[in-house]
């Protein structure tokens, strides 16, 4: 589904490059285009193999669409249509003021989430520190609602929260329609649930112009934060599709944390590194170009699937009763 959005997004994490020059044309801005996805783009192996990508042959399908009486719009759509078939969330092209983006990372799969039913089991009487509402429900489970990365959380705040949840007998983390932001605010609020310096994944560079031109896998740490409160009883978080980007590498390092589940829908995905380049006409090109791993050493570019599978009932859902929380609840509330 090809959808247009006035450009309000800002890249996060960029480094930019100079390409060789191309035509200020159609076919120039094609060419370039094709180009800098061909040398700098992370995933075509991956990609090869997990649906038969072939980035050879995708030029030349697209290359037949091209011509020099094409409007930018159409320019745009035909561009927009073979970095589609990438399948990735993170290739954005901006122009005149637009982004063309691939959503069916979320948009084939059912939402699992309810705004209305989360509010509802906020009430009014909730608390918020560092932009997370929380409250503690009824059977002393703490609930928290986490719906952006997109600014780092204030350490005392974080600190604030935790005490006051500290006497429930453990909490929910709900990152449902979170797409991310930050990495180091995702990283932040992550190291509150280990005591220790740990392994949750490993990383790559791209070090050539080659599909395969990659540095050796570098270790990722997520370091305790020593010096603030730390959770020490369960935690349980929540996730559908739509966790995408800093959320889903949030879901990877957590889950590497003692004492925490993942229960709901696998994660939309989207775990390399953003890049950014721009086409001779000036419209920019945002991909993926540094792929991410988790500790073993499996690509969560697809997602993350949860430890528990559990949807949200329509039928429930109709009933103000959210199947996914009240499953995290009981898994709480098990002795």
């Amino acid at each position: 589904m090809r959808k247009l959005l006035l450009l309000t997004i800002i890249p996060l994490f960029i480094s930019c490059i100079n390409e060789e020059t191309f035509d200020d044309t159609p076919m120039g801005n094609f060419q370039a285009l094709w180009t800098i996805m061909d040398e700098h783009y992370c995933f075509f192996d991956y990609k090869a193999k997990a649906y038969g990508l072939d980035w050879d042959s995708i030029y030349t399908v697209y290359y037949a669409q091209i011509n020099d009486d094409m409007t930018n719009d159409q320019l745009a759509e035909v561009l927009g249509n073979m970095l589609d078939e990438l399948r990735d969330g993170h290739v954005n092209l901006y122009y005149s003021g637009n982004l063309m983006r691939y959503w069916n990372w979320y948009e084939d799969y059912e939402s699992n989430f309810s705004s209305d039913l989360q509010n509802d089991y906020l009430g009014t009487d909730y608390k918020i520190g560092s932009g997370l509402k929380n409250k503690i429900l009824d059977d002393n489970v703490g609930y928290l609602a986490c719906n952006t990365f997109e600014s780092d959380f204030g350490n005392s705040n974080l600190n604030a929260m935790l005490k006051y949840l500290s006497l429930c007998n453990g909490i929910i983390i709900d990152i449902r329609d979170n797409t991310g932001g930050l990495l180091t605010a995702a990283q932040t609020l992550a190291s509150r649930f280990t005591n220790n310096k740990i392994k949750v994944g490993y990383i790559q560079h791209k070090t050539g112009k080659g599909h395969n031109d990659f540095s050796d896998l570098e270790t990722q740490y997520l370091e305790s934060a020593d010096n603030s409160l730390r959770w020490q009883k369960k935690v349980v978080v929540l996730t559908n599709r739509k966790v995408f980007s800093a959320a889903n590498e949030f879901v990877k390092e957590i889950r590497c944390c003692p004492n925490s589940t993942i229960v709901g829908d696998s994660t939309g995905g989207g775990s390399g590194l953003p890049f950014c380049s721009e086409l001779p006409n000036g419209w920019n090109i945002r991909f993926s170009a540094c792929p991410i791993y988790d500790t073993n050493k499996n690509n969560t570019e697809f997602g993350i699937a949860p430890d528990y599978q559990v949807s949200l009932n329509e039928y429930n859902r109709l009933q103000g009763f959210d199947t996914i929380i009240e499953y995290a609840r009981e898994l709480i509330n098990k002795e």
